[in-house]
């Protein structure tokens, strides 16, 4: 079974209560190396989204995912606004106009929200960023497209929790942690766990658990 628009608001629905439930250990993650308001900004702007989609959703995937966007943009300060609301930019635009999704425009979606975050983050893997969650995420994802939505998002998101811990040891060479130089090292970068927590938020929509 595909993808529809409701399927997409329901899934960002509950990311919106995965940001809430996890807002102060997210902006905990961000107070050594940040400005300690990774969790706050996320939570402003899901609350928002979920403020947008009672007033009516759109009618397709594409346009759900846009909304986001351009809801993300607007609302979420820092880093994290245009970030991931690049992404959910890209992810609109690849899907198009689209009524369902099938696994194959998912993975392609997750692709193209990755390639935005590149493109506006300038960051790559060893970085430091949600780009080590996300990027092996994407991969993961592509292997698994046969065998349907729920195995990709459910690949994803084990992708990317494994990908987000893979920046404790690192040394952060983007963004604010940057700054810090070798005492960014030992800690779990916030972009990376949120990536990871919504993502493993799509998987549950879907009907995935661990």
């Amino acid at each position: 079974m595909g993808c529809r628009a409701q399927d997409v608001v329901a899934a960002l629905r509950a990311a919106a209560d995965t940001v809430a439930e996890h807002r102060v250990e997210l902006t905990d993650l961000d107070r050594p190396i940040g400005d300690a308001d990774h969790g706050e900004n996320l939570n402003r702007g899901f609350t928002a989204l979920v403020a947008s989609l009672d007033g009516g959703a759109p009618e397709t995937p594409g346009a759900v995912l846009k909304l986001a966007a351009t809801t993300l943009i607007s609302k979420v300060g820092g880093a994290a606004g245009p970030l991931y609301g690049t992404a959910f930019l890209r992810a609109a635009t690849a899907v198009g106009q689209a009524s369902e999704l099938n696994s194959a425009a998912v993975v392609t979606a997750l692709r193209a929200g990755l390639d935005g975050v590149v493109a506006r983050g300038k960051a790559e893997v060893g970085d430091a960023t949600m780009v080590d969650a996300l990027a092996p995420a994407v991969e993961a994802a592509q292997a698994a497209t046969s065998d349907g939505i729920a195995a990709v998002l459910a690949a994803a998101a084990d992708a990317a929790d494994a990908g987000a811990d893979s920046t404790i040891p690192l040394v952060a060479r983007k963004g604010r942690a940057s700054y810090l130089g070798q005492r960014s090292a030992g800690h779990l970068d916030p972009g990376a766990r949120s990536t990871a927590l919504l993502l493993r938020t799509f998987a549950a929509s879907a009907g995935v658990t661990r």
